[in-house]
């Protein structure tokens, strides 16, 4: 019996396994249909695409977009860049890991909040910048922050 997790990657290497250059495009595939490439996944993806599962671990834990773990039910992700880091960046990723209670690359203990860093949102000048699943905060401060976590909390 094929469970969501076969489901998907047996998709994702039908539809996109014989284009050349397939490793990235059927990660991607897999993630968004369950959300991370799971550990598990890796041994299949490679025998599909005939690479080693050296290959495509290294992919997967190169690139940052890739989960190999399940994601909190929202992910923020908090601007590391420098233009952030002039006004006031660092103070407000040590408040966010402590009022969450987490490092980066974790999710919190309910499973609400997966915590991630950017290298740019693309959002220099109205700094520092937050993103919330695809919203983008700008000019969060600490109060603002714990705003958004008990908006999050509410939902």
């Amino acid at each position: 019996m094929a469970t969501a997790f076969d489901a998907a990657v047996n998709q994702a290497l039908d539809q996109l396994g014989d284009l050349p250059g397939a490793l990235l495009p059927v990660l991607h595939e897999v993630q968004h249909h369950l959300g991370y490439v799971p550990k598990d996944a890796v041994p299949a993806i490679a025998e599909g695409l005939n690479l080693s599962r050296a290959e495509v671990h290294g992919v997967v834990s190169f690139y940052h977009h890739f989960r190999s773990e399940p994601a909190g039910a929202h992910v923020v992700q908090v601007c590391r860049a420098e233009a952030c880091q002039a006004v006031g960046g660092r103070a407000l990723e040590a408040h966010i890991k402590a009022k969450l209670d987490v490092d980066y690359g974790e999710t919190t203990a309910d499973g609400k909040v997966t915590l991630e860093p950017v290298y740019c949102l693309g959002n220099c000048a109205c700094g520092p910048s937050v993103q919330v699943g695809e919203r983008l905060h700008a000019r969060v401060s600490a109060a603002g922050f714990d705003t958004l976590v008990s908006d999050l909390e509410a939902n």
